[in-house]
């Protein structure tokens, strides 16, 4: 096995939770690029977020936006007037930041799984894997492998923030790992259902 280029190991628990403007839910950011940049200067970014009420989203202009149910008994998102019901764990939604986006919960609280990327600066790719497979970094890019459901283990990398051994990293549900390169083939192998998202 060939393998180049990096991982960094994000762990779930030494994520902190930032509560909306509106009161609405927080937000846990798994990753962006840059590193440390707002919700103006981002390229891509990555959180997960619980959703305690209902309400509008906020305006993202210029951004692209890939929603994905994790937990709960769902959403209605009305989209610039139509209504999407979000209520399949794992089926991820695609829409426009730029959208007018109202939210109603299905039946309490919910946790979704959000990717945005900046409109001429990324393009995303998402994936939701549940078999073995091999997942590489491509180059110029990016890749984040995150676990939404059970267990993932990722082999044939060099761990550069993680007490796993240097062989691979195993994920703890909502724990990512951060990969750049390029480089691969790595081996995936979830227990549950994990999230592929590679980024151009």
């Amino acid at each position: 096995m060939t393998t180049s280029g990096r991982i960094q190991v994000l762990r779930a628990a030494e994520r902190p939770a930032t509560p909306w403007l509106n009161g609405g839910g927080v937000t846990r950011e798994v990753a962006g690029f840059p590193a440390g940049a707002g919700p103006a200067a981002f390229d891509w970014r990555v959180s997960l977020a619980d959703v305690a009420s209902e309400g509008p989203f906020s305006l993202f202009a210029g951004i692209d936006r890939v929603i994905t149910l994790v937990d709960g008994d769902g959403m209605v998102l009305t989209v610039d007037g139509a209504e999407h019901r979000i209520d399949e764990p794992f089926r991820p939604f695609a829409f426009s930041g730029d959208a007018a986006t109202d939210c109603r919960l299905l039946g309490g609280p919910v946790v979704d799984f959000n990717v945005m990327t900046r409109r001429g600066r990324a393009t995303a790719d998402l994936a939701l894997a549940t078999a073995p497979r091999t997942v590489d970094v491509p180059a110029g890019g990016t890749l984040l492998v995150l676990c939404l459901a059970g267990s993932a283990a990722l082999t044939g990398t060099t761990p550069v923030t993680s007490t796993a051994p240097v062989t691979g990293t195993t994920l703890a549900r909502f724990d990512a790992a951060l990969l750049d390169g390029p480089g691969g083939p790595y081996e995936l192998r979830p227990d549950g259902v994990t999230a592929v998202v590679t980024f151009r």
